[in-house]
C-alpha cells in the first residue's frame, strides 16, 4: 500500500520520538479466550494512545509541503487531538482543537496542557469537524483530516512493531482493530502488506455507531447515528470514502461491539493486565470475547489502543 521507503522513513520518525511499545502475552487473557493472545501495548505512548504516531509523520510532511504554515486546526474526541498538540509543538506551530461539548474532560484537560487552543462545538465529532473546517477557513489555518495517507503511514508503525515482533510460529491467525475515523485498521493493513504478515483482520465498530459496518456491508458511504456513551473513539457518524475502500479490500468482516461488552472488556484488561483502557482502547478485547467459540485455540492479536478515561467513567465500569 506504501513504498518500502515510505514506510521506513515513518519509523524513523516516529523512533526520534518515542521507543518502540511492547506487545505482551498475558496468561489470563490466553485463558480467558481460550487462545494464545498478543496484545499491543499502544496505551504506553508519551499521550496514551496509538494516533500520537499519526500526527508525528503528518507533521513532519506537513513542514515539508507548508514550510511556512504558522498555525493548525483539527477536530477529536482527545486522541488525535492530543497527537495533534504534541507534533506541533514539536515543530513550533500554534494549534487549535474543536471538540464536541461533553467531551472527555480529562481528555481536553491533556489536550490544553499540550498548549492546544480548545474549542468546543456541536453535539457529536462530525459537527466538530464541520466547525473546524469553518474556522480554518475564517482564520486562514491548516485543517488537519481526521483521515490521511501520512497519518495512516505513521499509525502502521506500531502494527509494523507488531508483527515484526510476532512473527515465526506464533504468529496471530487474526486481529481485531477499533474503528474510528479509519486510520487504525487501515495502517494495520499497510503494515500487514510491509512485513508480509497474514493474519485476517476483522474491525470493530460500536454498535451504537455502525457507520462504518453498514457502509462496509453495502458498499458506500452510510450515515448513521453515533451514541455510544463508552466508546468515544468509535463515535463516527460519517465514514471516510478513503478509508473505507480500504477496508472493505483488506478487511475480513467489521462487526460491533456494544458499550456493555466494551465495559466488560475494560474490566477484563484492568484484572488480567492491570493496564487502563478507555473504551474505544477495550474494544478489540470485547470483539475477541464475542467471537470466542470460533477463535478457540487459535493465535489472536489484539490492541489496547488507547488508556486515556476519565477517572470518574472508569470507576463507575469498575462497579457495575
Amino acid at each position: 500500500m506504501y513504498s518500502h521507503d515510505s514506510m521506513q522513513q515513518a519509523m524513523r520518525i516516529v523512533r526520534d520520538a518515542m521507543p518502540p511499545t511492547p506487545q505482551q502475552r498475558w496468561p489470563l487473557l490466553d485463558q480467558r479466550l481460550g487462545a494464545t493472545v498478543w496484545l499491543k501495548h499502544e496505551n504506553h505512548t508519551p499521550v496514551g494512545a496509538f494516533k500520537l504516531r499519526g500526527g508525528l509523520v503528518y507533521f513532519d510532511a506537513l513542514r515539508q509541503r507548508e514550510p511556512t504554515v504558522r498555525g493548525v486546526i483539527s477536530a477529536t474526541r482527545g486522541n488525535h487531538g492530543q497527537s495533534v498538540g504534541f507534533a506541533a509543538r514539536r515543530h513550533g506551530l500554534a494549534a487549535t482543537i474543536v471538540v464536541p461539548r461533553g467531551n472527555s474532560v480529562e481528555k481536553n484537560a491533556a489536550m490544553r496542557a499540550l498548549g492546544v487552543e480548545l474549542v468546543e462545538h456541536g453535539e457529536d465529532f462530525q459537527a466538530a469537524r464541520e466547525h473546524a473546517a469553518r474556522l480554518a477557513a475564517d482564520r486562514g489555518l491548516h485543517m488537519v483530516p481526521s483521515f490521511h495517507d501520512d497519518l495512516v503511514r505513521g499509525v502502521a508503525t506500531y502494527w509494523t512493531e507488531f508483527f515484526e515482533a510476532t512473527a515465526g510460529p506464533d504468529a496471530p491467525e487474526v486481529v481485531f482493530v477499533p474503528i474510528g475515523q479509519g486510520s487504525g485498521i487501515c495502517a494495520c493493513a499497510a503494515a500487514r502488506a510491509y512485513t508480509g504478515a497474514r493474519a485476517r483482520i476483522v474491525g470493530v465498530v460500536s454498535s451504537h455507531a455502525t457507520a462504518y459496518q453498514q457502509s462496509f456491508r453495502t458498499g458506500q458511504v452510510v450515515e448513521a447515528p453515533a451514541t455510544t456513551q463508552l466508546a468515544d473513539g468509535m463515535a463516527c457518524r460519517l465514514p471516510d470514502a478513503q478509508a473505507l475502500e480500504i477496508i472493505r479490500r483488506e478487511a475480513d468482516d467489521v462487526i460491533a461491539v456494544s458499550d456493555d461488552e466494551v465495559a466488560a472488556a475494560m474490566r477484563a484488561l484492568f484484572a488480567d493486565t492491570h493496564n487502563v483502557a478507555e473504551g474505544a482502547g477495550a474494544a478489540a478485547l470485547a470483539a475477541a470475547l464475542q467471537q470466542r467459540s470460533r477463535w478457540a485455540g487459535k493465535r489472536v492479536g489484539l490492541t489496547l489502543s488507547g488508556g486515556n478515561v476519565d477517572s470518574a467513567v472508569f470507576a463507575r465500569v469498575l462497579s457495575p
